[in-house]
């Protein structure tokens, strides 16, 4: 048998349910954004097609709504007929995100300027009028702008230039008159202003985009619709200097004088330059011949000269060669013309062209600190065992007193770094999410298979110079093992070194795993390791942090790969990776081969569980001695 409840136990229910109702609704009415969404839903959803709007739910749970810290940050209200105007929403003041895309919204768009964090801007598709709103060019930090197919009018502001982050802008389907301003933005990919009323010239800026970006506007021209019409030539035009002077002579001397004065000037600067340069050649002859006897290799006019003199004398001009790898002597590297590619902790890098035609990348190590010659072989061989599709393997070494140099495969693309810093701005070829994250998993596979072959081997040195790519945009991982020769020095950090490395020397494969932590954030951010924030230098990991923390994770992600809107979970949960390989406790931190699992499966790749003992693994290469006393790998 079952008892009803007692008065007291119902009146408590029914107590705490009006507790909790008035609570609810006192928190609701307490946010700012509570009142605006309510007066927007009065006078704009007449039909009531916002039915979770409603003064009894958390407005953060409303169809369309998203928070960050408890305010809207998002409000996505599409083909919902919707009518009116948008004047409530202008309180918003935290709104990242704005798309009211295919509803029946009219009237002039009002301002706009409150929204200083808004990123995406979409109001296509209605029924606004009047001018295109001056207060949209305030918004610095707009990614994307659409006010396409709407009856707008009058002209686009000169001062659109400002949006200098702008990837879309579309203006299509207007009644937009007058010229189309010179609007140079570096990031801009997705532009039309197709069917409107426009006249004059196509900006040069705006000439790369297709001719469907301009179609019915009958007055334009330029660019990559029809020619426009010649203009007439300056001498023809009545000027000013002409009325003043009776006609063109006078523009006739004055044009001979500015050409005589070019002419002089120029050749006074040749003249100049012919003296400067005819000296530091001559002296440099002098002092190439005074030299030629020392131990060197040094690029100099894009040739690497190579003297090897020391080193024959005393009999060790054996080149030491490594399995698989083919062999020359030393005389051939001595001889072969080369250019400098860059210089990095151990010294400088050279690409090395052989007589035979072979290309070889060259390091020559310098700065570098070693106990002695069987210390430096010992070490080699260790690195010269290792040969994987993701590392830059060894090929082969020579040592002396006053030279060593490490021979490698030389790889066509360069390293990560120019791939990513290099040529920023209009050109620049930037580098797409596929690519980017095929390069993650290439080197994560590299700097696993280090790890893998020996438990106490340490990369040492991860860096987006040190990830050379090849021309089908494979990663491979060079510079590795080489930090035991490095100098104790006492020089800031270069952004990947973990929190815990106070000397470069004793590096851990923890402390890879922060390096390749960060090596992900520049991936993801564009950003080099140390950034600068408000003019101090703060490490990557910190920044992503503070970003994730207090703003919109997207804000954290590289502008050029904003138009892979498809990837953005993909880049979120490369970004969660990351986070975790950059964990200050470093036995917080996963290893290598967990890393690589997670990266492979955010591809869409299925690990094999031994994938680290299989893929291209020369684990113990057979080591003679030659007749001469040098070590050579057959």
């Amino acid at each position: 048998m079952i008892l009803p409840p007692s008065p007291s136990i119902l009146h408590t229910t029914i107590f705490s349910l009006i507790f909790h109702f008035l609570l609810l609704l006192t928190h609701a009415s307490n946010n700012p954004d509570f009142q605006p969404l309510i007066a927007f839903k009065t006078a704009t959803d007449t039909s009531n097609k916002l039915t979770t709007w409603n003064t009894t739910t958390d407005l953060c749970t409303w169809y369309g709504v998203s928070c960050l810290r408890n305010r809207v940050s998002r409000l996505v209200l599409e083909n919902l007929q919707l009518h009116g105007s948008i004047q409530p929403l202008t309180s918003l003041t935290q709104l990242r995100v704005l798309s009211l895309k295919r509803n029946r919204f009219n009237g002039p768009i009002p301002s706009l300027s409150n929204f200083t964090s808004l990123r995406l801007l979409f109001l296509s598709y209605n029924n606004f009028s009047g001018e295109f709103p001056e207060t949209l060019t305030s918004l610095t930090r707009l990614y994307r702008l659409d006010l396409s197919h709407n009856n707008l009018s009058g002209e686009i502001p000169p001062n659109v230039y400002r949006l200098s982050h702008l990837l879309t802008l579309r203006l299509d389907g207007n009644q937009i008159q007058g010229h189309i301003p010179n609007i140079n933005l570096s990031y801009l990919q997705d532009f039309n202003v197709s069917g409107n009323l426009l006249s004059g010239r196509i900006p040069e800026s705006l000439s790369g985009f297709s001719d469907s970006a301009f179609a019915e506007n009958p007055s334009l021209c330029g660019g990559p619709l029809q020619k426009c019409k010649d203009i007439p030539a300056l001498a023809s035009m009545p000027t000013h200097t002409n009325r003043r002077n009776g006609g063109p002579r006078m523009g006739t001397m004055v044009l001979i004088v500015i050409i005589l004065g070019d002419v002089l000037v120029l050749a006074i600067v040749s003249m100049l330059l012919y003296c400067y340069f005819w000296r530091n050649y001559s002296k440099e002859g002098k002092e190439g011949g005074s030299n030629s006897k020392s131990v060197s290799l040094e690029a100099e006019n894009q040739k690497m000269v190579y003297v090897g003199q020391q080193g024959l004398e005393k009999g060790h001009s054996k080149m030491v060669f490594f399995e698989g790898a083919k062999r020359f002597e030393l005389e051939d590297l001595l001889r072969a013309s080369a250019e400098m590619l860059g210089k990095g902790s151990f010294g400088a890098v050279y690409k090395a062209v052989l007589d035979n035609g072979s290309v070889v990348a060259v390091k020559r190590l310098k700065e570098i600190q070693i106990g002695g010659k069987k210390e430096f072989e010992q070490r080699m061989e260790v690195l010269g065992r290792l040969r994987h599709s993701n590392i830059v393997s060894l090929k082969a070494y020579y040592f002396a007193k006053d030279e060593k140099l490490l021979v490698f495969d030389y790889m066509v693309n360069g390293s990560l770094f120019w791939l990513l810093h290099g040529n920023r701005g209009p050109g620049r070829t930037p580098l797409d999410w596929t690519t980017r994250l095929k390069i993650a998993a290439g080197t994560a596979r590299g700097v696993a298979f280090i790890h893998n072959h020996n438990n106490n081997l340490t990369h040492g040195s991860i860096k987006s110079t040190n990830v050379l790519v090849d021309v089908a945009g494979n990663a491979h991982v060079a510079d590795f093992g080489l930090y035991i020769f490095a100098v104790p020095s006492n020089k800031r950090s270069n952004g990947y070194r973990a929190p815990e490395i106070s000397d470069g020397r004793k590096q851990s494969q923890k402390s890879d795993v922060y390096a390749f932590g960060v090596l992900l954030m520049e991936l993801l951010t564009g950003k080099c390791p140390s950034a600068a924030d408000g003019g101090a230098a703060v490490e990557l990991p910190r920044w992503v942090q503070s970003v994730v923390r207090e703003e919109w994770t997207a804000e954290v992600f590289d502008l050029e790969l904003m138009r892979y809107k498809d990837a953005e979970e993909e880049m979120v949960a490369l970004l969660q990776i990351a986070m975790t390989c950059t964990a200050i406790a470093p036995d917080q931190r996963p290893k290598m081969s967990h890393v690589v699992k997670s990266i492979e499966e955010l591809r869409g790749v299925e690990v094999s569980p031994g994938y680290d003992t299989l893929d291209s693994v020369s684990e113990s290469p057979s080591v003679s001695e030659d007749a001469s006393g040098g070590r050579a790998i057959h």
